[in-house]
Protein backbone atom coordinates (compact mmCIF):
# COMPACT_ATOMS: atom_id res chain seq x y z
CA UNK A 1 0.00 0.00 0.00
CA UNK A 2 3.14 2.06 0.56
CA UNK A 3 4.43 1.29 -2.63
CA UNK A 4 1.84 1.98 -4.52
CA UNK A 5 1.25 5.86 -2.54
CA UNK A 6 4.48 6.73 -3.50
CA UNK A 7 4.18 5.19 -7.31
CA UNK A 8 1.28 7.64 -7.18
CA UNK A 9 3.10 10.85 -5.71
CA UNK A 10 5.88 10.51 -8.17
CA UNK A 11 3.29 9.87 -11.29
CA UNK A 12 1.48 13.26 -9.98
CA UNK A 13 4.88 14.43 -9.47
CA UNK A 14 6.33 14.12 -13.40
CA UNK A 15 2.95 15.66 -14.67
CA UNK A 16 4.81 18.89 -12.49
CA UNK A 17 8.39 18.01 -13.54
CA UNK A 18 9.98 21.06 -14.42
CA UNK A 19 13.51 21.97 -13.76
CA UNK A 20 13.09 23.90 -10.91
CA UNK A 21 10.76 21.17 -9.53
CA UNK A 22 13.82 18.96 -9.88
CA UNK A 23 16.02 20.72 -7.66
CA UNK A 24 13.45 20.85 -5.09
CA UNK A 25 13.18 17.17 -5.37
CA UNK A 26 16.63 16.89 -4.88
CA UNK A 27 16.45 19.19 -1.29
CA UNK A 28 13.30 17.15 -0.43
CA UNK A 29 15.23 13.76 -0.94
CA UNK A 30 18.25 15.21 1.45
CA UNK A 31 15.65 16.86 3.96
CA UNK A 32 14.03 12.71 4.12
CA UNK A 33 17.39 11.55 4.72
CA UNK A 34 18.43 14.01 7.20
CA UNK A 35 15.11 12.79 8.92
CA UNK A 36 15.67 9.11 8.72
CA UNK A 37 19.30 8.70 8.78
CA UNK A 38 20.86 11.45 10.30
CA UNK A 39 18.90 12.40 13.60
CA UNK A 40 18.30 8.75 14.80
CA UNK A 41 21.93 8.16 14.88
CA UNK A 42 22.48 11.75 16.80
CA UNK A 43 20.02 10.81 19.48
CA UNK A 44 21.80 7.29 19.84
CA UNK A 45 25.10 9.70 20.16
CA UNK A 46 23.77 11.56 22.26
CA UNK A 47 22.32 8.90 24.63
CA UNK A 48 26.21 8.63 25.20
CA UNK A 49 25.76 6.73 29.00
CA UNK A 50 24.89 3.44 26.73
CA UNK A 51 27.76 3.79 24.92
CA UNK A 52 28.48 4.46 20.74
CA UNK A 53 29.40 1.96 18.88
CA UNK A 54 31.91 2.69 15.97
CA UNK A 55 29.63 2.14 13.12
CA UNK A 56 27.25 4.04 14.44
CA UNK A 57 29.58 7.02 14.83
CA UNK A 58 31.29 6.90 11.72
CA UNK A 59 27.75 6.70 9.74
CA UNK A 60 26.39 9.93 11.75
CA UNK A 61 29.47 12.28 10.74
CA UNK A 62 29.35 10.54 7.33
CA UNK A 63 25.71 11.41 6.68
CA UNK A 64 25.76 14.36 8.33
CA UNK A 65 28.89 15.84 6.07
CA UNK A 66 27.51 14.32 2.70
CA UNK A 67 23.77 15.79 3.06
CA UNK A 68 25.09 19.07 4.05
CA UNK A 69 27.26 19.10 1.42
CA UNK A 70 24.29 18.17 -0.83
CA UNK A 71 22.14 20.32 0.43
CA UNK A 72 24.66 23.30 0.29
CA UNK A 73 25.32 22.29 -3.52
CA UNK A 74 20.92 22.12 -4.41
CA UNK A 75 21.18 26.00 -3.01
CA UNK A 76 24.14 26.90 -5.37
CA UNK A 77 21.58 25.40 -8.30
CA UNK A 78 18.39 26.63 -6.85
CA UNK A 79 20.33 30.16 -7.35
CA UNK A 80 21.61 29.37 -10.85
CA UNK A 81 18.06 28.33 -11.73
CA UNK A 82 16.22 31.63 -10.27
CA UNK A 83 19.10 33.73 -11.87
CA UNK A 84 19.03 31.98 -15.30
CA UNK A 85 15.05 31.77 -15.42
CA UNK A 86 14.73 35.72 -14.44
CA UNK A 87 17.83 37.22 -16.26
CA UNK A 88 17.85 35.02 -19.02
CA UNK A 89 14.30 33.90 -19.40
CA UNK A 90 14.95 32.77 -23.22
CA UNK A 91 17.52 30.59 -22.66
CA UNK A 92 15.68 29.28 -19.32
CA UNK A 93 13.07 27.91 -21.90
CA UNK A 94 15.40 25.88 -23.59
CA UNK A 95 16.94 23.92 -20.62
CA UNK A 96 16.02 20.56 -21.15
CA UNK A 97 15.12 18.48 -17.68
CA UNK A 98 17.95 15.86 -18.37
CA UNK A 99 20.39 18.48 -17.99
CA UNK A 100 18.91 19.52 -15.10
CA UNK A 101 18.90 15.79 -13.45
CA UNK A 102 23.05 15.66 -14.40
CA UNK A 103 23.76 18.73 -12.78
CA UNK A 104 22.25 17.18 -9.46
CA UNK A 105 23.00 13.51 -9.74
CA UNK A 106 26.94 15.69 -10.24
CA UNK A 107 26.01 17.38 -7.36
CA UNK A 108 25.08 14.26 -5.09
CA UNK A 109 28.21 12.26 -6.37
CA UNK A 110 30.40 15.73 -5.76
CA UNK A 111 29.60 15.75 -1.68
CA UNK A 112 29.78 12.17 -1.80
CA UNK A 113 33.38 11.69 -3.09
CA UNK A 114 34.58 15.32 -1.46
CA UNK A 115 33.70 14.01 2.12
CA UNK A 116 34.91 10.63 1.66
CA UNK A 117 38.51 12.05 0.63
CA UNK A 118 37.77 14.56 4.01
CA UNK A 119 37.40 12.47 6.25
CA UNK A 120 38.45 8.69 5.57
CA UNK A 121 41.71 9.10 7.99
CA UNK A 122 40.04 10.69 10.66
CA UNK A 123 36.85 8.41 10.39
CA UNK A 124 38.92 5.56 11.31
CA UNK A 125 40.34 7.05 13.96
CA UNK A 126 37.04 8.14 16.04
CA UNK A 127 37.82 9.39 19.50
CA UNK A 128 35.36 7.65 22.22
CA UNK A 129 36.30 9.22 25.73
CA UNK A 130 35.25 11.20 28.66
CA UNK A 131 35.64 10.77 32.10
CA UNK A 132 32.61 8.42 32.56
CA UNK A 133 31.04 9.01 28.81
CA UNK A 134 31.30 7.58 25.86
CA UNK A 135 31.17 10.04 23.29
CA UNK A 136 31.21 10.51 19.61
CA UNK A 137 34.15 12.70 19.14
CA UNK A 138 35.33 13.79 15.33
CA UNK A 139 38.74 15.63 15.57
CA UNK A 140 39.62 16.96 12.47
CA UNK A 141 42.83 19.19 11.49
CA UNK A 142 42.02 23.00 11.60
CA UNK A 143 43.80 23.49 8.67
CA UNK A 144 41.11 20.89 7.06
CA UNK A 145 38.51 22.71 8.59
CA UNK A 146 39.03 25.87 6.81
CA UNK A 147 39.19 24.38 3.49
CA UNK A 148 35.82 22.65 4.64
CA UNK A 149 34.35 25.75 5.57
CA UNK A 150 35.78 27.62 2.57
CA UNK A 151 34.70 25.31 -0.03
CA UNK A 152 31.23 24.08 1.33
CA UNK A 153 29.76 27.48 2.73
CA UNK A 154 31.90 30.56 2.16
CA UNK A 155 32.16 30.37 -1.85
CA UNK A 156 28.94 28.51 -2.03
CA UNK A 157 26.91 31.61 0.02
CA UNK A 158 29.44 34.80 -2.52
CA UNK A 159 27.07 32.95 -5.34
CA UNK A 160 23.72 32.81 -3.85
CA UNK A 161 24.40 36.58 -3.01
CA UNK A 162 25.92 37.35 -5.67
CA UNK A 163 23.14 35.88 -8.25
CA UNK A 164 20.25 36.42 -6.16
CA UNK A 165 21.20 40.42 -6.19
CA UNK A 166 21.67 40.49 -9.79
CA UNK A 167 17.66 38.59 -9.82
CA UNK A 168 16.54 41.21 -7.26
CA UNK A 169 17.75 44.20 -9.59
CA UNK A 170 16.26 42.58 -12.32
CA UNK A 171 12.98 41.82 -10.92
CA UNK A 172 12.48 45.22 -9.64
CA UNK A 173 13.65 46.24 -13.37
CA UNK A 174 10.66 43.85 -14.65
CA UNK A 175 8.14 44.86 -12.69
CA UNK A 176 8.73 48.69 -13.44
CA UNK A 177 8.81 47.38 -17.23
CA UNK A 178 5.12 45.75 -16.35
CA UNK A 179 3.64 48.53 -14.71
CA UNK A 180 4.73 51.14 -17.52
CA UNK A 181 3.59 48.51 -20.21
CA UNK A 182 0.64 46.74 -19.34
CA UNK A 183 -1.36 47.83 -22.13
CA UNK A 184 0.82 46.41 -24.88
CA UNK A 185 2.12 43.23 -22.97
CA UNK A 186 0.31 40.13 -23.39
CA UNK A 187 -1.36 39.07 -20.21
CA UNK A 188 0.05 35.20 -21.00
CA UNK A 189 3.69 37.10 -20.57
CA UNK A 190 2.58 38.84 -17.53
CA UNK A 191 1.61 35.66 -15.87
CA UNK A 192 4.76 33.93 -16.69
CA UNK A 193 6.57 36.99 -15.32
CA UNK A 194 4.76 36.94 -12.16
CA UNK A 195 5.02 32.87 -11.90
CA UNK A 196 8.58 33.33 -12.05
CA UNK A 197 9.29 36.17 -9.71
CA UNK A 198 7.23 34.63 -7.17
CA UNK A 199 9.19 31.04 -7.43
CA UNK A 200 12.49 33.44 -7.07
CA UNK A 201 11.07 35.12 -3.41
CA UNK A 202 9.81 31.56 -2.36
CA UNK A 203 13.56 30.28 -2.75
CA UNK A 204 14.88 33.26 -1.43
CA UNK A 205 12.74 32.63 1.69
CA UNK A 206 13.86 28.81 1.98
CA UNK A 207 17.75 29.53 1.25
CA UNK A 208 17.62 32.70 3.92
CA UNK A 209 16.54 29.97 6.64
CA UNK A 210 19.36 27.78 5.09
CA UNK A 211 21.49 30.22 5.86
CA UNK A 212 20.05 31.04 8.77
CA UNK A 213 20.19 27.76 10.06
CA UNK A 214 23.43 26.49 8.95
CA UNK A 215 25.64 29.94 9.96
CA UNK A 216 26.05 29.37 13.55
CA UNK A 217 27.33 26.31 13.15
CA UNK A 218 30.19 27.19 10.47
CA UNK A 219 30.80 30.41 12.41
CA UNK A 220 31.96 28.73 15.05
CA UNK A 221 34.32 26.01 13.14
CA UNK A 222 35.65 28.94 11.04
CA UNK A 223 36.77 30.62 14.74
CA UNK A 224 37.72 27.01 16.31
CA UNK A 225 36.37 28.31 19.47
CA UNK A 226 35.48 25.08 21.67
CA UNK A 227 31.54 24.81 23.02
CA UNK A 228 29.77 23.30 25.68
CA UNK A 229 27.90 20.32 25.34
CA UNK A 230 24.44 22.10 25.69
CA UNK A 231 25.65 24.43 23.33
CA UNK A 232 27.02 22.26 20.07
CA UNK A 233 23.64 19.97 20.86
CA UNK A 234 21.54 23.01 20.19
CA UNK A 235 23.73 24.55 17.18
CA UNK A 236 23.13 20.95 15.36
CA UNK A 237 19.30 21.05 16.32
CA UNK A 238 19.20 23.84 14.59
CA UNK A 239 21.64 22.72 11.82
CA UNK A 240 19.19 20.09 11.30
CA UNK A 241 16.23 21.66 11.41
CA UNK A 242 16.42 23.09 8.65
CA UNK A 243 15.17 20.09 7.46
CA UNK A 244 11.99 20.48 9.10
CA UNK A 245 11.14 23.92 7.78
CA UNK A 246 11.67 23.61 4.04
CA UNK A 247 8.50 20.67 3.55
CA UNK A 248 6.80 23.80 5.47
CA UNK A 249 7.87 26.26 2.91
CA UNK A 250 7.07 23.80 0.19
CA UNK A 251 3.28 23.16 0.69
CA UNK A 252 2.63 26.52 2.07
CA UNK A 253 3.44 28.06 -1.40
CA UNK A 254 3.90 25.36 -4.05
CA UNK A 255 0.10 23.60 -4.76
CA UNK A 256 1.95 20.87 -6.46
CA UNK A 257 3.36 20.15 -3.59
CA UNK A 258 0.81 19.97 -0.90
CA UNK A 259 -1.41 17.55 -3.69
CA UNK A 260 1.54 15.44 -3.95
CA UNK A 261 1.80 15.40 0.07
CA UNK A 262 -2.32 14.30 -0.02
CA UNK A 263 -1.66 11.33 -2.30
CA UNK A 264 1.18 10.13 -0.39
CA UNK A 265 -0.57 10.63 2.96
CA UNK A 266 -3.98 9.45 2.00
CA UNK A 267 -3.83 7.88 -1.41
CA UNK A 268 -6.28 9.76 -2.95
Amino acid sequence: NLLLKISRTFSLFRHFQTTTNLILLSMAVSDFLVGLAVMPLMIVTLDSCRGTSTVVCYLYHLFSFILTSASVGNMVLISVDRYVAICYPLRYSSIKPNRVKICVSLCWISSVIYNFILLNDYLSQLDFTSSCYKKCILYIDYILVIVDVVITFCVPLTVIIVLYSRVFVVAVTQARAMRAQVSTISSQSVSAMKSEMRAARTLGIIILFFLMSFFPYYISSLTGQGLSDEALTGQLLLFFCNSTINPIIYAFFYPWFRKSLKVLVSGK
